[in-house]
């Protein structure tokens, strides 16, 4: 009886170290990559992690140890990203879909829009802007420049599985969503990860060669994105 105390004594020891160690990597903040699961403490996990609040899944990285997140979902309404066509002065037009994958810059890219005029003016921007989550407030959150579209579109298995993960609502072949770059006065760049539409699929944005870039005045989905 007396051994079978002292086995059981050490069993349980050992599954009193293993759970401290569990517990301690829990707390420990993993380094962020495309495909980590965010949190609402601003932490990064690969995996889903007790007790943590999940608001967005890590889709770019910029290689200095920061990146930008976007939200578990949509927002509920569509949005149009302007009332009437407009040139905004200090936005760079990105008339190629080459051109509009590059830019990174969804909060500097949204700070000019926001800047130009008021919620009525540019409704899709200001919507990014008012969305907050637990551990953020109304401001932190910008609309995505397109070449976030295209960091997620080039790891689509591995993000989409986060977001499945995390209980988000991952991208599908129909979504589109306006991005924060600008095409020209009259059009902005939105995602597409339809790969069976000829007019689209380059970078995982929308481009048609026919019928122009989307028209800023139509409503399209909202998802608003983190930088940290």
């Amino acid at each position: 009886i007396t051994e079978l105390t002292n086995k059981i004594t050490e069993q349980t020891n050992k599954i009193t170290e293993l759970e401290k160690v569990i517990e301690t990597s829990q707390s420990q903040r993993e380094i962020c990559v495309i495909g980590s699961i965010l949190y609402s403490d601003k932490s990064c996990y690969l995996n889903p992690q007790k007790g943590k609040t999940p608001i967005g899944v890590v889709v770019y990285v910029d290689g200095n140890g920061g990146g930008q997140a976007l939200a578990l979902k949509s927002l509920d309404t569509k949005y149009a990203w302007s009332d009437i066509a407009v040139d905004i002065s200090g936005l760079k037009n990105n008339e190629t879909a080459y051109t509009a994958s590059q830019d990174y810059a969804s909060c500097a890219n949204s700070k000019i829009i926001m800047a130009a005029g008021n919620k009525s003016k540019y409704p899709a921007v200001w919507a990014a802007h008012e969305y907050k989550t637990e551990g953020t407030s109304a401001g932190d959150w910008c609309l995505p420049a397109a070449g976030i579209f295209t960091s997620y579109y080039n790891n689509l298995t591995l993000v989409n599985y986060s977001f499945d993960r995390a209980g988000g609502i991952k991208f599908t072949d129909r979504t589109r969503a306006w991005s924060s770059t600008e095409g020209d006065y009259k059009s902005a760049w939105i995602s597409n990860f339809d790969y069976n539409n000829g007019s689209s699929t380059e970078y995982g944005l929308e481009y048609d060669n026919y019928y122009g870039l989307p028209k800023k005045n139509y409503p399209y989905d909202i998802r608003p994105v983190l930088e940290f």
